[in-house]
């Protein structure tokens, strides 16, 4: 009996290691994929002139009171990058946001609308199959909880645990698929986006490491639940080969 509850037991214990993990990467997929942080960056934006009182070095100042407008014309002229003014912007599947100049606040552009139109049927299919994914994560994560929960024959809770291996393999698939169909789109965008979008300089942000982390931790439930599938498999066919064992040794009768 001992040994049966020991399996008994670690059986219970790698569930519950798969339904954390898959849980865990449901939860990182569905906060990237509604975040707006995928990626980051600056963007080089020439500074408006000044109206009214305005001052500081967010605006350039023309026709001011110190020149005439020939030396205004000249300071723009000769200052260079002086003119420029960097904004943060931050962009995600659905929407790229970046700062406001002399303003609070932040303005938001659908990203969608921001991709070239060669690129935006990739771009769709990028978010169904992101969506598929949360879904196929979902799924797992009843299955994972309805054989940990439902207390049914080992049987049973092989058919359930067979499954959940499956729809979590895929989920994985499709999640990684789908980040690096994104990866794809957002490089294109930064190459041939509208003039008044494109960033200076750009890097990938939380979002981005979030969902590929929700990867790694599916994939990380996926290979839990396939061991824990082995593992009953073999212990069957183990007590299996003994059981036969034990009923020829009892059943075998010398030959006369």
């Amino acid at each position: 009996r001992m040994p049966a509850s020991i399996s008994e037991a670690d059986r219970r214990h790698r569930a519950s290691a798969a339904f954390s993990l898959s849980f865990l990467s449901l939860v990182f997929s569905i906060t990237a994929f509604t975040s707006s942080h995928w990626c980051e960056g600056t963007r080089k934006v020439a500074k408006p002139f000044c109206k009214g009182d305005s001052k500081g070095g967010l605006c350039i100042r023309f026709n001011s009171p110190d020149g005439n407008g020939s030396q205004a014309v000249q300071y723009i002229w000769e200052t260079g990058d002086d003119k420029f003014v960097e904004r943060n912007f931050h962009a995600g599947i659905w929407y790229s946001c970046e700062e406001m100049i002399n303003e609070e606040g932040e303005k938001c552009r659908s990203f969608i609308s921001l991709t070239p139109a060669s690129d935006r049927g990739v771009l769709w299919l990028s978010i169904v199959t992101e969506l598929l994914y949360v879904v196929f994560l979902l799924l797992g994560n009843i299955l994972m909880s309805v054989e940990i929960f439902y207390y049914s024959s080992v049987i049973d809770g092989l058919k359930i645990n067979a499954f959940s291996a499956v729809v979590t393999v895929l989920a994985g698939l499709l999640g990684m698929v789908a980040h690096m169909m994104y990866t794809t789109v957002f490089q294109m965008t930064v190459n041939l986006g509208p003039e008044d979008w494109r960033p200076h300089t750009w890097d990938y942000g939380w979002s981005y490491g979030l969902a590929w982390t929700s990867f790694a931790c599916c994939m990380a439930a996926a290979v839990t639940t396939i061991n824990k599938y082995t593992k009953t498999i073999l212990e069957f066919k183990h007590k299996r080969k003994k059981l036969e064992r034990s009923f020829r040794i009892h059943y075998s009768f010398p030959e006369h």
